[in-house]
């Protein structure tokens, strides 16, 4: 068995489970997937996220958010940067994600940021993904 793209696996996850219109999912935990959980969370993204501490793993229990009309608040998730193809950006050429509609998730020195946290703190750094 390959290993896989921890991140990659995370945002499959979500997007399989807004097709399945399940109110929460788990999945494995590391304090990356978790500060990209937080960030979504900040956003009004997801409802809400938390760790439980299960054997013999722990776990992140992701609850996600819905539209009154049932439409499920993320449309769009995608991979940037992979473990074959990694992609950086310079602070400024750090674009905005569908004209500011969306939200980038970018890797810097000082933890991850939205794309727009990014461009006010002038940081460069691994563009994550996109999402909206």
């Amino acid at each position: 068995m390959s290993k896989t793209d921890p991140i990659a696996d995370l945002l499959t996850r979500i997007r399989n489970a807004h097709l399945s219109k399940h109110d929460r999912l788990d999945v494995p935990t590391s304090k990356l997937k978790a500060e990209i959980c937080r960030i979504l969370k900040e956003q009004g993204l997801i409802k809400n996220f938390r760790t439980l501490e299960a054997q013999p793993s722990a776990k992140l229990r992701i609850f996600l958010r819905y539209g009154d009309d049932g439409a499920p608040a993320i449309t769009h998730l995608q991979r940037v940067s992979r473990p074959g193809r990694r992609v950086y950006r310079g602070a400024d050429s750090i674009r905005p994600v569908l004209n500011g509609l969306g939200l980038g998730i970018i890797s810097t020195s000082q933890g991850l940021l939205t794309d727009s946290q990014a461009r006010e703190r002038q940081l460069g750094g691994e563009v994550v993904c996109e999402v909206w």
